[in-house]
């Protein structure tokens, strides 16, 4: 086909339309990519992504969010950084952050009280708290709730009794526990009741756990007496002796059945019968969305009966051993339990109540856990123990929407060699068949197809 003028100007035309197209094409791209954006993890672990526990959190505040990373300029770990705080700046848009180098804002970083590269300052409403490497979700998360909360209201504890301490390091104390209630922004305090005049209405909650001598009659005047001014209380019971609290258990109209759960279910994970598990849950603030499981050691059976004398509205929180019973007989530790049809009372146990009411211009909260095992440091970091304890004093602080499930440490993804040298030896030659042999094949095999191709 011969080429004339009009047949040139066409084909020009032609071009420059489409190359204009293309650069409105691109613009549009663009654009949209600045004002959208999506992405999708498809790592084993979704590492980069958040867990829906801090989503949650997110969700529930209200507000900016300030970051200020101090950090030196070294673009690896500046990318680094960015990686991390995008994932949360992905679930609330209004959370901003910035670098500031130390080297050239001294005067900066002196005013914030600098101590580590990479320490990041974080404000929310007027109050700010620091995070320093390593970056780690649950953290940041934990460092967001504390933000969160509105008040500054100690979790208060009964001691000199025996009782499973919030600060102690023993196996039977809950000092693990505590340690992570600081670390959500809980103050923990530890009234001597012979001392004072009365429990301090202030506090956000009364922590009386297993008590294991008799408290004294003026002590349980001053609990009984805040309990029935409006204060929330926790109570861990290890068994059905009261310790001399009898006319509190009175008062909550608690019932309290003598024995130790049997679970039988407990041997396909391991345990002895003694310790039961709970993966199904009554319907509660404490536990929406709640699906871990957890185990409780030597559980007790507690229930309670809505109460229009004193107002109080009870929920039952956690049934376990639907196969088990609940053995009344005396065991030990040589006992061989075995279910007796007159005696003892077949399954599911509840072995925890929450009790409600209203009280004034606010409502008064009580949670009553037939078990104090199950948040004591041999047992807190086994399933969802942790998550459930901070659930009830998140609900007994009335933090309602900080109710949620905290994000768990990424599962070990590192690949390890077997030690053996056949096992070894085929392992290092997959490793390196795909990481060297494989390209070098296809590099050879595509130009072999090429140089065949060029000359046909």
């Amino acid at each position: 086909m011969k080429t004339n003028r009009k047949l040139r100007l066409q084909l020009m035309v032609q071009n420059s339309f489409f190359v204009l197209l293309f650069l409105i094409l691109i613009f549009l791209v663009g654009f949209l990519s600045r004002e959208y954006s999506y992405s999708h993890d498809v790592t084993q672990s979704t590492r980069n992504t958040l867990t829906e526990g801090s989503i949650n959190v997110l969700k529930q505040m209200d507000g900016p969010v300030n970051m200020r990373v101090f950090v030196s300029q070294d673009d690896a770990y500046r990318k680094a950084i960015n990686d991390f705080i995008v994932r949360y700046q992905r679930a609330k848009p209004d959370l901003k952050f910035e670098f500031i180098n130390p080297a050239e804002e001294p005067k900066l970083a002196q005013e914030a009280g600098i101590r580590a590269e990479g320490e990041v300052i974080v404000e929310y409403q007027q109050r700010e708290d620091r995070l320093v490497p390593p970056y780690v979700e649950q953290d940041m998360t934990n460092l967001l709730v504390r933000l969160s909360r509105s008040r500054d209201r100690a979790v208060m504890y009964l001691d000199g009794h025996g009782e499973r301490n919030l600060l102690g390091l023993k196996n039977h104390d809950i000092g693990e526990f505590g340690a992570q209630l600081e670390k959500k922004g809980f103050k923990l305090a530890n009234p001597d009741l012979t001392l004072v005049q009365e429990v301090p209405s202030n506090g956000a909650m009364l922590v009386i756990a297993s008590p294991q001598v008799d408290i004294s009659e003026i002590e349980v005047v001053k609990i009984k007496d805040y309990v029935e001014k409006g204060g929330n209380l926790l109570w861990l019971l290890d068994d059905e002796n009261l310790r001399g609290l009898e006319p509190l258990a009175e008062y909550l109209g608690l019932q309290i059945t003598p024995g130790m759960v049997i679970d039988l279910s407990s041997s396909q994970y391991g345990a002895d019968p003694k310790v039961a598990f709970a993966n199904t849950y009554g319907e509660h603030a404490i536990t929406k969305n709640f699906m871990l499981r957890t185990l409780y050691p030597e559980a007790r059976m507690i229930d309670a009966a809505d109460s229009f004398e004193f107002g109080w509205k009870v929920s039952r929180l956690v049934e376990v051993a639907p196969n088990g019973w609940l053995e009344t007989g005396k065991m030990d530790a040589n006992s061989k339990a075995s279910f007796d049809s007159k005696t003892d009372i077949p399954g599911p146990i509840n072995i925890a109540v929450a009790l409600e009411r209203e009280y004034g211009k606010k409502g008064q909260r009580v949670v009553v856990v037939g078990n104090g095992n199950f948040l004591a440091n041999t047992f807190i970091g086994n399933g969802g123990n942790l998550d459930f304890g901070i659930n009830i004093v998140n609900w007994l602080a009335g933090d309602d929407d900080l109710i949620t499930i905290l994000p768990k440490p990424l599962k070990d993804v590192n690949v390890v060699i077997p030690s053996d040298p056949w096992n070894r030896f085929l392992t290092m030659l997959i490793f390196f068949g795909f990481r060297l042999v494989l390209p070098i094949v296809l590099l050879v095999a595509g130009v072999l197809i090429w140089w065949k191709r060029r000359k046909a």
